[in-house]
């Protein structure tokens, strides 16, 4: 998770020739240049840096190349221990896996909280090809956004979301843990849970659940 993906970044292949790593990173250097009004972004600028500086050096990519390859040799992905297949609990289960992929890199990266497309499927162990519905029904609730590299980034809504939804969901308190052991700066520190909603996520819904609750107590 902390290891960026130039490649993902760039949107060109590892083995993309020098002249198309300039050329990719010539056009984004305009659009996220922090002096261009529309579309500049000083964050993404000082990315885009340094996927270039590592990439178009002849000998840093092998060295890259190497650590990605034991990084994600290193982290088991998250489909080895949740469900993902199970119809509508997979589904729920898949919106729960990205919430938290992204929530730990916030919390972990506030100044570079994008997930690239590529880190996500691989995190999850699961094809992208079925993750657009999730995708798709993750932005419509503005949990998450999309830019034009094709990374995510968890919206304060999404935030509210997970530190909300978190006690009351046996399968996205257990997806946080299991992020944040896989980080050295975040603790883990789960709550014990109740059970998990049977019916679509929605904050409101669980809110009320949890007031009824401290009620009755």
């Amino acid at each position: 998770m902390g290891h960026p993906n130039h490649y993902e970044f760039l949107q060109i292949s590892p083995n993309a020739e020098a002249d198309t790593i300039h050329r990719v990173y010539r056009f984004l250097a305009s659009r996220l240049h922090p002096d261009n009004p529309e579309t500049g972004d000083p964050d993404k600028f000082f990315q885009l840096k340094q996927a270039y500086d590592v990439l178009s050096d002849p000998k840093l990519p092998a060295e890259y190349d190497a650590k990605s390859a034991k990084e994600t040799t290193d982290q088991e992905p998250i489909s080895e221990s949740v469900d993902f297949m199970d119809n509508l609990e997979g589904e729920l289960n898949r919106r729960l896996a990205v919430l938290a992929v992204l929530y730990i890199r916030r919390r972990v990266h506030p100044h570079s909280p994008d997930v690239s497309l590529f880190e996500v499927e691989k995190r999850m162990g699961f094809p992208r090809d079925y993750l657009e519905f999730t995708i798709w029904y993750l932005q419509k609730k503005g949990y998450i956004t999309r830019s034009d590299n094709s990374a995510f980034t968890l919206t304060a809504d999404g935030v509210d979301f997970v530190e909300t939804q978190r006690v009351s969901t046996p399968t996205l308190n257990k997806l946080l843990t299991s992020e944040s052991e896989s980080s050295t700066t975040v603790k883990s520190g789960a709550e014990p849970i109740d059970k998990q909603p049977q019916g679509p996520v929605a904050v409101h819904t669980d809110r009320r659940k949890q007031g009824d609750r401290r009620k009755r107590a």
